[in-house]
């Protein structure tokens, strides 16, 4: 596996990311249709009305799923953060910093970690000049 650095840090699970929407889209659309096509039919329209009823709610599941965890997988990188820059600096990260910027500075190495959150922190840079702007690129691999 390659270094990670700012052109491959991204991460896609394939099945998840393209095929999954793609997949709940169409179960949408054949249960709208389905429905529609049963509107005429008495006997089948409850049953076709709870399986239109079901795309959304996969829909739902599919994206809350995935918010959620990342909202826990935010805050554990702004704690680890924080600590890492107490145990550095020792004052914890400054209060104007975005949890966006928090999760670009993670892959700064120590040695610039400090100076670069003070930066981001001064002229409000955006994380992705914030990630352009590391030098010696910490890898994260322990991330979902």
């Amino acid at each position: 596996m390659a270094a990670q650095n700012l052109k491959n840090h991204g991460r896609y699970v394939p099945v998840y990311h393209f095929i999954l929407p793609i997949a709940i889209l169409a179960f949408i659309i054949g249960s709208v249709i389905n429905l529609f096509d049963c509107m005429h039919k008495s006997d089948a329209l409850y049953s076709a009305s709870l399986i239109c009823l079901a795309g959304p709610i996969i829909l739902f599941i599919w994206y809350f799923s995935r918010s959620f965890a990342l909202k826990a997988q935010d805050r554990a990188i702004r704690a680890e953060e924080n600590l890492r820059h107490l145990a550095i600096a020792g004052s914890l990260l400054d209060n104007r910093l975005t949890m966006q910027q928090i999760i670009a500075l993670r892959f700064a190495a120590n040695n610039e970690f400090v100076a670069l959150a003070h930066r981001a922190a001064e002229e409000n840079m955006k994380p992705a000049d914030i990630k352009k702007a590391i030098q010696n690129w910490k890898e994260d691999n322990d991330r979902a």
